[in-house]
């Protein structure tokens, strides 16, 4: 729970109410924006001597999409976008803005929770219901012959030997000297503190069985075999408290969720496992889609709520969807309820960014920019400096994109995606279209060309497809100022 494990994906579609003009009237347009257009001569080119790229009209409306956000990006860019702003910036961040306010929230909650006392610490040891101990590892393969575990053993009781004669005190020392277990050799084989049930039944099995300062004899697990010791509370009290409190804290964190789940009332709607399959499907239609998914107390998770979590979440969690189950989509669907009311609670809480946090977000923007303007080969001053009227600088910038493009079907230059928040931002604030008649005739020719394209003839490594959800449909222009 400490991680909503937010991410950004690549392609998205920001929109407003359809704006029907010349855009979708035009029989040689694939896509438009801020006054630039994709002809379908163009397109079909690309695409058709782009051997990785599949004909398939989903296919190709994603990657006129792509036209669409590098565009846009190239149109702030020449009109003097200030692409910096700080408003711009806690928009396009909004999946880091969102999980450093909950990590914020998450460790005020905790805070008061999960501090213990000296007493509360010597009272958990001695229940032993959290246990930490610290071994020495001999790597040993199941298939080993007999005569090399024997070695291994005559080895591992020598050690315990002088272990024993010492009363324990130089374990750590020869744990480091001689154990194999790369996570634990360096610390002296300590374990991290935890409840039983984390370790293999093996080597847990015999270990719960030590007494405080007890060191087992040789063990025999899939790993190898090993030494195992309890040490006692007095030679581990801090790495004992810190591991205690770890495992309180994973406890609370699933009695808070319950608790959440009851006080707010979730209940997933007998549908929803499908409106889901199909948002995913069709994004647009889903954008404007008021159908509940989830509701609870005072509100409800809505799809046109979902498809924008479907673009900070896991890519890979999207692309399970569509083949998901009823009961997997109806426990995704709480998760993404649960992540929204969590996220809702810490802005009520007034959790704020830190300094810290600004920096982190503005390091991360301020570097999607600049590797952008690197890729299209654009800044700001160039095109000032490179145009003197602002048609002038749209058309400098407009051609860069375009060469751009061509060089990433081509493969000859590295594909780097428009985010998502930024893009839906750009769509917002300037015109954007993407003609399916387009799409229709641009797949035609490039099919066209594929097919006369020579078999024999290495085909080009093509555009990379980016990671993310499915390809975004789009059949309308959009337009600054319409519904949502």
């Amino acid at each position: 729970m400490g991680r909503l494990r937010l991410a950004v994906l690549v392609l998205t579609l920001g929109g407003c109410e359809p704006l029907r003009q010349a855009f979708s009237a035009r029989a040689s347009v694939v896509a438009g924006a801020a006054g630039q257009d994709l002809t379908v001569e163009q397109f079909a080119d690309w695409v058709g001597h782009s051997a990785k790229v599949p004909l398939q009209p989903s296919a190709l409306t994603g990657l006129a999409n792509v036209y669409v956000d590098h565009m846009l990006f190239a149109a702030a860019l020449a009109r003097g976008r200030d692409l910096h702003d700080s408003l711009l910036v806690l928009a396009a961040g909004w999946p880091t803005v969102s999980q450093l306010k909950w990590d914020h929230f998450h460790q005020r909650l905790l805070a008061a929770r999960t501090k213990l006392s000296p007493s509360q610490v010597d009272s958990a040891y001695a229940a032993g219901g959290v246990r930490l101990f610290q071994h020495i590892l001999l790597q040993l393969p199941p298939s080993a012959a007999a005569p090399q575990e024997r070695a291994k053993r005559t080895e591992l009781e020598g050690l315990r030997r002088d272990i024993v004669a010492r009363g324990g005190v130089t374990f750590a020392q020869l744990a480091r000297r001689y154990s194999e277990d790369p996570g634990s050799k360096a610390s002296g084989g300590y374990l991290a503190a935890s409840p039983p049930g984390q370790l293999v039944p093996a080597f847990e099995t015999p270990a719960w069985q030590l007494e405080p300062g007890g060191t087992s004899g040789v063990v025999r697990s899939s790993f190898g075999l090993h030494l195992i010791r309890r040490p006692p509370l007095a030679e581990v009290r801090d790495s004992f408290r810190a591991g205690l409190e770890n495992t309180i804290t994973g406890h609370l964190d699933s009695i808070y969720v319950d608790h959440l789940t009851t006080a707010w009332q979730l209940r997933v709607a007998d549908g929803a496992p499908a409106l889901a399959r199909q948002a995913v499907q069709d994004l647009v239609a889903a954008r404007k889609d008021s159908r509940t998914l989830v509701s609870y107390r005072g509100g409800a998770l809505r799809v046109r709520d979902l498809v924008r979590w479907l673009f900070a979440l896991d890519p890979n969690d999207v692309r399970a969807i569509p083949g998901a189950s009823d009961d997997q989509l109806r426990q995704f669907l709480k998760v993404v309820t649960r992540q929204a009311l969590l996220i809702e609670q810490a802005d009520s809480a007034g959790v704020q960014l830190t300094a810290d946090d600004w920096r982190q977000i503005r390091a991360e923007h301020d570097s999607i920019v600049a590797t952008l303007e690197r890729v299209l080969g654009i800044t700001p001053q160039l095109l000032k400096d490179s145009a003197a009227t602002p048609d002038a600088r749209m058309r400098l910038a407009a051609a860069r994109v375009d060469a751009y493009l061509g060089r990433a079907f081509q493969g000859t230059a590295q594909f780097y995606a428009v985010p998502p928040f930024l893009g839906e931002i750009l769509r917002a604030e300037l015109p954007w279209s993407v003609d399916p008649g387009g799409i229709g005739r641009a797949l035609e020719r490039a099919q066209a060309i594929r097919a006369t394209t020579d078999s024999t003839r290495r085909p080009p490594p093509g555009l990379r497809p980016a990671p993310g959800p499915p390809p975004i449909p789009a059949d309308t222009a959009r337009k600054p100022g319409g519904g949502p």
